[in-house]
């Protein structure tokens, strides 16, 4: 309970440095081209802190992104999202602490095209896992259909250059939703 309680803290208190800041970059080396976010520390400053400190740690180094999600490979649901979604699974018992959920409504950040935003399954349970919306993806945003919670996923930046390496990756051969093979993220590091 106090390792939860201080690491909170530590990132809320990171973020309270970070929301007078200007917006980080980030360049996600990939071996299908280069992608560069900003990084909206003043908006989404918990969750943009949180992905900067796996960026900071090398985290993503060697990850990849491995899912690929397409209006044709989603038969079995009602509400159609696309994204790819990446990280690092094999190292995912490094993850930090579960982060609160910073919904749309009240960052203001939506989940337009080239917007990127961390996976969750229930809220408040966010790790590393991130995902870039191609297109716009209102049913991502607080009070959306696509989680059935409706509390929607956490916007926290977007892509400034390389959406032709995400319509590429997105467009990469797969099993269902499974790129085959996944496309290696060969480093992320701020620039």
């Amino acid at each position: 309970m106090h390792r939860f309680l201080l690491a909170g803290l530590l990132l809320f208190c990171e973020a309270l440095f970070a929301a007078d800041s200007k917006p980080f970059h980030v360049l996600l080396h990939t071996e299908a081209g280069d992608i560069e976010l900003e990084v909206d520390t003043a908006h989404a400053p918990a969750t943009a802190t949180n992905f900067l400190r796996y960026v900071d740690k090398g985290f993503y180094d060697g990850g990849t992104f491995y899912r690929t999600v397409t209006m044709a490979n989603q038969p079995q649901n009602k509400v159609k999202i696309e994204v790819i979604q990446g990280g690092n699974p094999p190292r995912e018992s490094e993850d930090f602490a579960a982060i609160a959920l910073e919904r749309t409504d009240k960052t203001g950040l939506k989940h337009v095209d080239g917007a990127i935003s961390m996976a969750r399954g229930a809220p408040d349970s966010a790790t590393s896992e991130f995902f870039i919306c191609v297109g716009d993806q209102p049913d991502l945003d607080y009070g959306g259909k696509r989680n059935p919670d409706g509390q929607g996923f956490a916007a926290f930046g977007r892509v400034v250059k390389g959406m032709d390496v995400v319509r590429k990756i997105q467009a990469s051969p797969a099993d269902g939703q499974s790129l085959t093979p996944p496309i290696k993220i060969l480093s992320a590091k701020r620039l």
